[in-house]
């Protein structure tokens, strides 16, 4: 049984339980995530074991994508609705689930069905918005910082696990691998979560770190009012303008990139070694991205802070395109990774001033579908352009001109004004 709602934070007093949410769910995003965006390392067993073209197998890729991101708003309400705990706890035991189910997979469709579809449901509930919405119901100082650290969670889990999975795949094979991801999130994330995670600081007698949320009428963009609901948030320029750049980060990210890269360095004749290595750079320098970011996402202007960053990851594909061999990759990786998830912060920093605190669960939801949805595109296209033409440089020229158009975009979001921030965060953009 887990301890009681009053007794949970009695022994670490010295320290608000907040840092104790935040670490449950660091841990259960590396976990569950880091599973996910091992996929890549999937590509070319699952090619050779059912005797496919690698478009068949992206597209995989792809149906996980849709359904990670069509869940996404359903998240957001679940979390609304059932809680942080639970949603994670029940995420984590549907991806073991799922993960069991694919190693046993005999065909395409199913692997599509048991990993496309049923760990791919939990993906989406064992992700950033649970963990977003802890954010902002522990904090109110400090936000960019905590959205960040869990955030570092996901270039935690690709450092942690894609590595690997590269060679656990190549040493004990895909089912055996699969079945360990399955026994990670069953045996040891979901009893963790259920044990620990609190949803509110009332439900232990705390406030959030930085004092009791402001009143919502503070929470604005100029005149305009927070959005509440789905229909508000369809009516919101802001949403919207913010919500575009993040598609073409899930198109670039999570899509082209993690699924690609991979069998990308293959085809390059990059060893396992250097390909394990690039892997490792870029989740560390994700993590150093993302921590860097939140401190910054509280201090700077994010409508400027998301341009740059956009605009460098369209710089890193121009170099990737023009250089080959491992050097090239693994500086590729330093660069691409230090812009990588470090968009998410200062994204949600933004987001977070456009709803009340009630829906915020839904607008996360929301902007994390459709960055999953250019996730899908990502993953698909990139694979049927490489059946067409042999290579990928037609899609890294893409890319680079996306991000250049991503960056301009950010341009156009609405200033905060100095109202907007809540009279417990001093530090935030001007």
């Amino acid at each position: 049984m887990p301890p009681s709602p009053a007794s949970a934070p009695d022994a670490p007093r010295r320290r608000h339980y907040a840092w104790t949410v935040l670490a449950l769910c660091f841990f259960a995003i590396l976990c569950a995530q880091g599973v996910r965006l091992s996929f890549g390392a999937f590509v070319r067993p699952w090619e050779e074991e059912f005797g496919v073209a690698r478009g068949t197998i992206t597209l995989i890729g792809s149906l996980s994508f849709l359904v990670y991101g069509g869940s996404q708003p359903f998240v957001g309400r679940a979390v609304d609705r059932f809680g942080i705990r639970r949603t994670l706890v029940v995420s984590s035991l549907l991806v073991a689930a799922g993960l069991a189910l694919s190693a046993a997979a005999q065909s395409p469709w199913q692997l599509a069905f048991t990993y496309g579809v049923v760990a791919s449901v939990g993906f989406g509930g064992a992700s950033g918005v649970a963990a977003s919405v802890a954010v902002t119901y522990w904090f109110t100082q400090r936000r960019g910082l905590a959205f960040a650290l869990v955030e570092a969670g996901f270039g935690a889990g690709q450092l942690a696990l894609v590595p690997l999975a590269i060679v656990a795949v190549s040493q004990a094979g895909w089912r055996e691998t699969l079945i360990g991801g399955a026994l990670l999130l069953a045996v040891v994330v979901a009893p963790t979560m259920a044990r620990w995670l609190r949803d509110r600081p009332e439900d232990v007698g705390l406030e959030p770190i930085g004092g009791p949320h402001p009143p919502e009428a503070e929470l604005r963009f100029g005149d305009a009012p927070p959005a509440t609901g789905i229909r508000a948030l369809a009516r919101s320029r802001g949403f919207w303008v913010l919500a575009a750049p993040f598609f073409v980060c899930g198109l670039t990210t999570t899509g082209f990139v993690d699924t690609h890269l991979i069998p990308l360095a293959q085809d390059r004749g990059i060893n396992e070694a250097t390909t394990g290595l690039a892997v490792a750079l870029l989740a560390a320098a994700n993590v150093t991205g993302i921590l860097a970011s939140g401190p910054l996402a509280d201090r700077v202007d994010n409508r400027l802070l998301l341009a740059g960053l956009y605009g460098t990851r369209a710089l890193s594909f121009v170099a990737l395109y023009f250089l080959a061999g491992g050097a090239a990759l693994l500086a590729f990786a330093l660069l691409f990774g230090l812009v990588d998830f470090s968009t998410v912060a200062p994204t949600q920093w933004l987001a977070a001033r456009y709803v009340e605190p009630r829906t915020i669960g839904l607008a996360f939801g929301c902007l994390n579908a459709i960055h999953q949805l250019g996730s899908a595109i990502g993953a698909w296209l990139p694979g049927l352009a490489y059946d067409a033409t042999g290579s990928y440089d037609e899609v890294m020229v893409a890319a680079a001109i996306v991000l250049a158009a991503a960056s301009a975009i950010c341009l156009a979001l609405p200033r905060p004004s100095a109202r907007t921030t809540p009279a417990s965060s001093p530090a935030a953009p001007a």
